[in-house]
Formats: structure tokens, sequence, C-alpha cells
């Protein structure tokens, strides 16, 4: 039996009184494209946060490729092999495109600790930036600063940087989100791009992106669990026409 690639057994998240995520099992294979759903509150971030470690889980395990990783930090997942993009557009500003993906490069090089040297004397790095660049359509825009990105460029980077350490798992959370129609579509044709030797699971909004992409989809109300299956399952379903459609 092949080991999944993300492996979750009764995870749950209190804050005080509030149950955010409770008794969440699931199970993604290697190479799979898993989507999350669910109305706001449903607790998909939480859960993210907890498998991602940013924070930590109040209740179960959380494994990545069969490493328990339930009570390790979050630097310490990303040298396992994981990336991530966040729901908040989270990237420098005042440097250029290439400068932070050269700074997502370096987060995983022991290089990091010689401050004397400068960006540009990271020759291979800088090539490999580029290449990554590359991949989400950034190459010609690498000198230029961040802030002169469009946002929807600036998500495009954010997949540049997600996909610098070359993870074998990338979160995404809402990679969508705040995008125009033209927007959506060519960062959804990137997501499908990727190759299937990284495994995806994606928190998703926009139906059409979320259904279009996943192999199959998990969805949450109230911190659980109420269905997994196919996309054509999940949308065939009254439970969940109920509570994400608003009708059966």
């Amino acid at each position: 039996m092949t080991t999944p690639a993300i492996e979750l057994v009764d995870v749950g998240k209190r804050y005080g009184g509030l149950q955010a995520v409770e008794s969440v099992t699931l199970a993604v294979a290697p190479g799979e494209r898993r989507v999350l759903i669910g109305p706001n509150g449903a607790g998909k971030t939480t859960l993210f946060h907890c498998v991602t470690g940013t924070v930590r889980a109040s209740s179960g395990r959380i494994r990545l490729f069969g490493t328990d990783v339930t009570r390790l930090d979050e630097a310490s997942r990303t040298r396992l092999g994981m990336g991530r993009t966040f729901q908040i557009s989270n990237v420098f500003m005042d440097l250029t495109v290439v400068e932070n993906v050269l700074l997502a490069l370096l987060g995983k090089d022991r290089r990091k600790w010689t401050t004397y040297r400068t960006l540009r004397t990271y020759a291979q790095m800088h090539e490999q930036a580029l290449d990554r660049l590359a991949v989400v359509g950034l190459q010609a825009r690498a000198n230029e600063t961040v802030r002169l990105l469009s946002y929807g460029e600036r998500r495009q980077l954010e997949l540049a940087l997600a996909l610098a350490t070359a993870p074998r798992v990338l979160f995404l959370d809402e990679p969508c989100a705040g995008l125009s129609p033209s927007e959506r579509q060519l960062l959804s044709q990137l997501i499908a791009g990727l190759p299937r030797d990284i495994t995806l699971l994606m928190i998703e909004h926009d139906m059409d992106v979320a259904l279009a992409l996943a192999d199959r989809v998990t969805v949450l109300h109230r911190g659980k669990v109420i269905l997994e299956g196919s996309p054509d399952e999940v949308q065939a379903d009254p439970e969940v026409r109920e509570v994400y459609f608003g009708h059966v």
C-alpha cells in the first residue's frame, strides 16, 4: 500500500471554548490534487495552519510521507518537502521579483548565514530563480520591483516562491481569491500544469476552479468533514448543496 503524502488522523483545533476543527481524518495520495471546500467559518484555513505547522493542533496526528510532523515547527516541515502559499499576499514589495525568489531559495541553503555576500553573487541560484519565474510566466519581469506588479502577478510570484524549494507537497490557500476572471483562468492553468510529482492540497472558494482542478474534494462544515468524493459526487450531494450552495 502506498504511503499517503498527507495523512491526518482525528486532527482537532480548539481555541478556548471554540472547536474550530473537530476530528478530521483524511489521506491524500502522492501526486493527488485534493481541494478543500466549505462555507466561511468551516475551519478550512485553521486546518491548513495545523497541517503546515503555523499553529499547533490540539489533538490528533499529522504525517507527511509517513513522517509524524505533529510536533514539528513550520520550518522543519518545509525541510521535509512542504511548500505553501497564504490567503493574504505575502511578498517583499520593495525588492525585485527575482530577489524575492532568491530569498526563498536561500531559506533552505546553509549559505543564508553568510552575511557579507550580496544576492547578486549567487550566480547558480540566480538561474534557479529565473527558472522558477519562467514556470509562472514572470521571467520577463524578474528585475522589476514587486510593487509594480498587478495583484494577479503577485499571486503568480507567490506560487513561484512556494515552488522555489522544490516541494514534494504544496498547500495553496485560496490562490485565486481577489483575481479577475482572466487572472483566475491564468493561475488555474499554471496550477493545473504543475508536475504530478508534487502533491497538491488547496482551499478554493471559486467552485469552477476547485472542481476543475480536483481529483477529489473534501467538504468541511463547522469544523467537520461531511463528505469526501469526486467533483461530480460532491456537486450532486444534497447536503453539500444545502450547506455550501444554499439550496438542494
